[in-house]
């Protein structure tokens, strides 16, 4: 253990991504591989041969320390290669080891960390329920309490590695004695390994994209000892919400490598690539395309810079919604489009699964949709804005319904404020917005948070070049943005649509 703990992480990521490279394009075929399901047992067994687990958890209990900063370069190397991996790593740090550190039992600490350290074990999260998954709140799987252990009983589905990982934590609600369910969640730790704590998987899912991971629907009816409930310091909802806003914030970590694989596939193809006698990547559309591929790769290392100062666990992150929403939509956009870019570029040679630019597609998608879909998180962002508006001076942001304003005094906008155009700007809040215009509001927060992140890039000696081409890309974006904000868009679903509307009865 102490061969990990003291070895320089220069030489640990580089051995790591050493490794990558010979099982995925020595060994095997990760264009292949990424066409099946699952991973062929020695690929995952060299996998974590390495140990690369160990920089999630504590140097007290045997681990490289934890650090963010190792963290979030651990999820871009992994993802540059292969995004269902970084998505498997990310699972195991922020939403089993970094809460168990935080908030587990000291007593059951270093059997679990031993387990991931010595016998290379994976652990995951089940929140999501078949009939409440954006609700989470109101989740059913219930708990009780004999004295001796908590049994709990419910349904989980969508969670990353089922089937695959050994400890498990699970959220419940506790039933009260007149069988209702208390509103507060608890969490607990599950080894599936032990008596009585095996989880059973009822059915395996075809899931679109990320083939390498394993999900599924799962019945839960275990005994957990006590000393496996997670403490929360206050409630276990905002044990929850530090737990997911830490993993939000930790998003671009996965992104990071995504996009920089993106950008420089888009690069080599355009530069091989000849259209009409001279090289694609001489196009003006083209080029278009590989700035805003670059701004990506651009406003994700500013979202690492700025996590990797925040999202430790020594800090309580439940109180940060505003900026965590904004990094986790906006980077999962960014992965998105950068994906889709890549495949508008190679062509029809990349419209297929086992390519690059193909299966990017399919694999990001889901980033947009899990932890919190987008459309959501959008309108919590903007709810989030209002709110802070609405208070004016009393919550410490001035200018109580323009927008200017309140970008100029709140510390994640004060530097995009002064950067951006100021007209387009200064307007004024309706206080009343139909979802649609929230969400189109979220958008807008997110992106001028960006920007903010951007810019304190300035004199840290990160590439100028970069920065300015990022800005650029970026005030273009707001401005066509606000400007959607702005316009009329009153539609709605038309009841009995088909009559009167076939077009085949006007041809003549």
């Amino acid at each position: 253990m102490e061969k990990i703990q003291n070895r320089p992480f220069e030489e640990f990521i580089a051995d790591f991504k050493e490794k990558l490279k010979y099982l995925f394009y020595v060994r095997s075929d990760i264009d292949k591989l990424s066409t099946k399901r699952g991973l062929p047992p020695f690929v995952l067994r060299e996998i974590m041969s390495g140990n690369p687990l160990s920089a999630f958890i504590p140097s007290r209990y045997g681990g490289r320390g934890g650090s963010v900063r190792e963290g979030l370069e651990l999820l871009s190397a992994a993802g540059y290669e292969s995004l269902p991996l970084s998505l498997g790593f990310g699972i195991n740090w922020a939403l089993f080891l970094q809460p168990v550190a935080k908030y587990g039992e000291e007593k059951i600490k270093p059997q679990v960390f031993d387990g991931f350290l010595r016998d290379r074990k994976m652990g995951g999260l089940m929140i999501t329920e078949p009939d409440f998954g954006s609700d989470a709140l109101n989740m059913k799987t219930s708990y009780t309490d004999d004295g001796s252990f908590f049994r709990l009983k419910g349904k989980k589905h969508w969670a990353g590695l089922t089937g695959w990982a050994d400890y498990w934590l699970l959220t419940a609600r506790r039933e009260k004695e007149d069988s209702n369910l208390a509103r507060d969640i608890d969490f607990f730790i599950c080894d599936v390994s032990e008596p009585g704590q095996n989880i059973k998987v009822e059915e395996l899912y075809e899931n679109l994209g990320v083939y390498m991971l394993p999900y599924g629907r799962n019945s839960i009816d275990v005994k957990i000892p006590r000393i496996q409930k997670l403490k929360p310091e206050s409630s276990g909802i905002k044990m929850m919400l530090d737990l997911l806003h830490r993993s939000r914030m930790q998003f671009p970590g996965m992104g990071m490598g995504f996009l920089k694989r993106m950008l420089d596939e888009a690069v080599k193809h355009t530069l091989d690539r000849s259209v009409g006698g001279r090289s694609l990547y001489s196009y003006d559309q083209v080029q278009m395309r590989l700035a805003k591929l670059q701004s990506a790769y651009t406003v994700c290392s500013a979202m690492c810079l700025n996590s990797a100062g925040k999202a430790g666990i020594e800090n309580n992150l439940s109180g940060i919604g505003i900026e965590a929403n904004s990094v986790k939509t906006y980077v999962t956009d960014l992965m998105q489009e950068s994906s889709q870019s890549l495949l508008q570029l190679t062509g029809a040679k990349g419209y297929r699964l086992d390519h690059i630019a193909g299966r990017s597609i399919v694999d990001s998608r889901p980033f947009q949709i899990f932890e919190g879909s987008n459309d959501i998180l959008y309108i919590q962002i903007a709810e989030g804005v209002q709110k802070l508006m609405s208070q004016g001076d009393k919550s410490g942001y001035s200018g109580k319904n323009n927008f200017l304003q309140f970008l100029k005094n709140y510390d994640l906008t004060s530097l995009a404020a002064e950067h951006l155009d100021k007209k387009m700007l200064d307007f004024t809040l309706n206080e009343q917005l139909p979802q649609r215009r929230l969400a189109a509001f979220g958008m807008i927060i997110s992106r001028i948070t960006a920007v903010n992140m951007v810019l304190k890039l300035t004199g840290t000696g990160f590439n100028k070049s970069l920065v300015e081409s990022s800005l650029s890309s970026l005030r273009q974006e707001i401005a066509s943005l606000i400007s959607g904000y702005h316009s009329e868009n009153n539609g709605v679903y038309i009841e009995g649509y088909e009559e009167g509307s076939s077009w085949s009865d006007l041809a003549v």
